[in-house]
């Protein structure tokens, strides 16, 4: 199983950067099986408000999230052992909460890869494997 981080699904629909954009949507089309956290929908429609002056607005940000949980099999809930979780890693890495809990859920759900410009990418955290696929060489 992967997930996508946030960032990636945003860079997938901005046209400011049109390689990031490419390789964003070539990353999406071929990462399966595909896992999406809550987390990253979330952020995902906070995040895509900067796209709007170029012309991604709140209902094109809807209907991506949308297309995104379409392409998913599996929907990565949260739960309160989570917490737990996040504060483990948080400690033992040094992140962010919220990098903790992205990480965390990916974790306890079998998730193998985060594909994530973010976070230290590439890097091992336990079981998951971040993943910056904007590198030449990941």
């Amino acid at each position: 199983m992967n997930a996508i981080d946030t960032n990636i699904w945003l860079y997938s629909h901005d046209v400011r950067d049109p390689a990031k954009q490419t390789a964003a949507q070539n990353l999406i089309a071929s990462t399966h099986p595909l896992a999406l956290p809550w987390q990253v929908g979330c952020e995902f429609i906070a995040g895509s408000r900067k796209l709007a002056p170029d012309g991604f607005d709140e209902a094109k940000a809807w209907l991506a999230l949308d297309a995104m949980q379409a392409m998913a099999t599996s929907i990565l809930l949260p739960t309160t052992q989570l917490w737990a979780d996040a504060r483990d890693l948080q400690q033992r890495y040094s992140i962010s909460f919220w990098d903790a809990l992205l990480i965390a859920a990916c974790i306890r759900n079998g998730v193998r890869a985060l594909y994530t410009e973010d976070i230290g990418a590439p890097r091992s955290i336990d079981s998951l494997a971040l993943v910056n696929p904007f590198l030449a060489n990941p």
